[in-house]
């Protein structure tokens, strides 16, 4: 699976990371509703520091379609939200353990 994040570049990552990083992302979720901005930054930057290490990054000048796009470590809690706004799964939708 293909991942970018914005502002940064592509990472590929594999299928038996998925779990681990579904894991951070509904961690991030619950920090989210919680409305907690110190929170919400700790668990989007762990999910970003698992993508950039589970991950091997792509060239700059690769042109994989993404599957996924991921914020950047700046983006608020607000703007997260709208990125989510009606998937109503988190971040990495639909990939279960």
């Amino acid at each position: 699976m293909i991942m970018r994040i914005m502002g940064e570049g592509q990472f590929q990552v594999g299928d038996e990371h998925l779990g681990r990083l579904n894991q951070l992302d509904d961690e991030l979720l619950i920090a989210l509703d919680a409305g907690d901005d110190a929170v919400f930054r700790a668990k989007l930057g762990n999910l970003l520091t698992a993508v950039r290490e589970l991950g091997t990054p792509l060239p700059v000048d690769s042109l994989e379609p993404s599957d996924l796009i991921l914020p950047d470590d700046g983006a608020t809690i607000e703007q997260v939200r709208e990125l989510l706004l009606g998937e109503g799964e988190g971040i990495i939708p639909g990939f279960a353990e």
